[in-house]
């Protein structure tokens, strides 16, 4: 059976497919991840490493498909990975949390938007009833992007440096 897709059209023009990841996605969003600024990757992951393991890759193929969705952007016509977005069900609430990341040369696309607008539309669909994700107050840009879709900020409990935007859906 085929995987789904879903074709989107970033405000830019650029059209991309949308695909669930698999198990057998691991190198996909290896070689992804390796095209993504080492400061993208620490405001991802939340840590100072600028490479992802293997154990985080599995964390985001090896998934349920109920309460976790990874999903993987590509330009369409083409094989090449350019972003991903992650949603991931707070266990015991109707609340997701987002992540997302884009390949270096294909930052201000409006891609993260794009992505971000679709795992909103994802998180719905399921059932949730908001979503929400855990920004480095230094992830300016990211920041801005949320709160021009209408997420609100609050400070992070336990992390002065971190900062919950969260969105009703």
């Amino acid at each position: 059976m085929d995987k789904p897709a879903w074709e989107l059209t970033t405000k830019t023009g650029l059209k991309l497919i949308v695909r669930p990841a698999d198990e057998d996605a691991d190198a996909v969003l290896d070689d992804l991840f390796h095209h993504v600024r080492e400061e993208d990757l620490c405001f991802r992951f939340l840590t100072g490493r600028h490479t992802v393991s293997k154990e985080q890759l599995q964390a985001m193929t090896h998934i349920d498909h109920k309460n976790t969705e990874t999903y993987i952007a590509f330009v369409e016509g083409t094989r090449v990975p350019i972003a991903t977005a992650m949603l991931a069900r707070v266990p015991g609430t109707q609340r997701g949390e987002v992540a997302i990341s884009v390949h270096a040369d294909f930052k201000h696309y409006g891609i993260g938007w794009e992505l971000l607008a679709f795992t909103a539309r994802q998180a719905k669909g399921k059932g949730l009833q908001s979503i929400e994700s855990i920004e480095s107050r230094a992830n300016l840009e990211a920041i801005e992007v949320e709160k021009n879709m209408g997420f609100t900020t609050q400070p992070y409990a336990g992390d002065a440096s971190l900062v919950l935007v969260s969105k009703q859906l």
